[in-house]
C-alpha cells in the first residue's frame, strides 16, 4: 500500500455554541467523512488540545483541533494511454462512459489495461486519492456512466452521498422470458459460498434493493428500465435471475443459451455471438460536491445492444 502522512491543526476562533467535538472536526477537516473522523477521534489521531478526547466533548473559543494520521492508498499503478469516452468533467469530478469488456479497477493478475491505469495518464492527480477517485464500479462487460472524483473532498462526498442512496443511477436492460409488468425485488445478496467468484441471494446478506419497469416486450424477452437503492456487486444480474428473468447473454447468472421456437436465422446468430449481459448504466444523477448543483447524465447503449434490440423488434414484429 502506498501511505501518506497527514498532519493539521486548527484553532477554532468561532466555534457554535456547545459545538460537539466530532462535529467541530467535520468543520475543520471537511475532506473526511464524519465516521472517519469520529473513528480517529476515538483511536487518538485526532486531539483536542493536544489531549485524546470524547467525541461527545464540547469544544470551546480557541480550542485546537489537532489530527496525525496515515492513510493508505491503493498500490502504485501504472499510467496507460487507453482512450476513454469522458462525457464531463470539471476541477471536481469526471464522468465517463464506460466499454464493455474494460475491467474497472486492476486486481491481482490483472495491473494493466484497465479504467484505473486509463484514468492515471488522463488525470494524474488521481494516484492521490482512494481508489484513484473510483465512487462506485460497474462490471467488465457492463456498459455506461462511472463518476469519479478529482479531489478527495469531492470523493469523500460523493462515496457518502452513495452510501444514503442520494445517487440516482439507472439502467437498461435485456432479460430473458415474458414479463408483464414492473416490480420491485428485495433479497438480500452475498457472496456464493459454494463459488466465491459469484454473487447469490442469501439470508443475513446485505440489504440490496431493485426497482425495474418494462420498456418494451418482444416474443420471448423483455427490455427493462432499471433502478438501484443499493449497489452490491453482479446486484441486477443476480436478482434478474433469482425471479428467473436472467439477463440475455450473461455468461454467469444466465444459464444455458436458449433458442426459441421460430427464431429467425438473423436472431439465432445474434444470441449466439452476443456473448456479455445485455445490461447498460444510461443514467446517472447527483448534486455537485462543490457547487450543489443538481447534475444529471444520460448516454444510449452501445451499437451492439442497440443491434440486438433491432434484431429482437425485427423478430417481434414478423411473429
Amino acid at each position: 500500500m502506498t501511505t501518506i502522512q497527514i498532519e493539521k491543526s486548527a484553532s477554532l476562533l468561532f466555534p457554535p455554541t456547545g459545538q460537539r467535538l466530532d462535529q467541530a472536526a467535520v468543520v475543520v477537516f471537511g475532506e473526511h467523512s464524519r465516521t472517519r473522523l469520529q473513528a480517529w477521534i476515538a483511536s487518538g489521531a485526532l486531539t483536542l488540545n493536544g489531549q485524546q478526547a470524547e467525541q461527545r466533548e464540547v469544544v470551546h473559543h480557541r480550542d485546537c483541533l489537532q489530527l496525525q494520521v496515515q492513510l493508505d492508498f491503493e498500490p502504485s499503478v501504472k499510467a496507460e494511454p487507453i482512450a476513454l469516452d469522458v462525457v464531463y468533467e470539471d476541477s471536481a469530478l469526471i464522468v465517463i462512459n464506460k466499454p464493455a469488456g474494460l475491467v474497472v479497477h486492476p486486481g491481482a493478475g490483472n495491473t494493466r489495461g484497465t479504467l484505473v491505469n486509463a484514468l492515471l495518464h488522463y488525470a494524474p492527480e488521481l494516484e492521490a486519492l482512494p481508489r484513484a477517485g473510483l465512487v462506485h464500479r460497474i462490471d467488465k462487460e457492463t456498459t455506461g456512466l462511472l463518476v469519479i472524483a478529482r479531489t478527495l473532498t469531492a470523493h469523500t462526498q460523493l462515496v457518502e452521498a452513495l452510501q444514503q442512496r442520494e445517487i440516482s443511477r439507472e439502467y437498461e436492460a435485456i432479460v430473458r422470458g415474458g414479463l408483464i409488468s414492473g416490480g420491485t425485488i428485495d433479497k438480500p445478496i452475498d457472496r456464493d459460498p459454494r463459488d466465491r467468484t459469484r454473487m447469490a441471494i442469501r439470508q443475513g446478506g446485505r440489504e440490496s434493493v431493485t426497482h425495474y419497469r418494462v420498456l418494451e416486450k418482444y416474443r420471448s424477452h423483455t427490455r427493462l428500465r432499471v433502478k438501484l437503492e443499493s449497489g452490491r456487486t453482479h446486484q441486477i444480474r443476480v436478482h434478474m435471475a433469482s425471479i428467473k428473468h436472467p439477463l440475455l447473454g450473461d455468461p454467469v447468472y444466465g444459464g444455458r443459451l436458449a433458442i426459441p421456437a421460430g427464431t429467425s436465422p438473423a436472431m439465432e446468430d445474434m444470441l449466439r455471438n452476443f456473448r456479455r449481459q445485455a445490461l447498460h448504466a444510461r443514467r446517472l444523477a447527483l448534486t455537485h460536491p462543490e457547487t450543489g448543483e443538481q447534475m444529471d447524465w444520460q448516454v444510449p447503449p452501445p451499437k451492439d445492444m442497440q443491434d440486438l434490440i433491432a434484431v429482437l423488434r425485427a423478430d417481434a414484429e414478423n411473429a
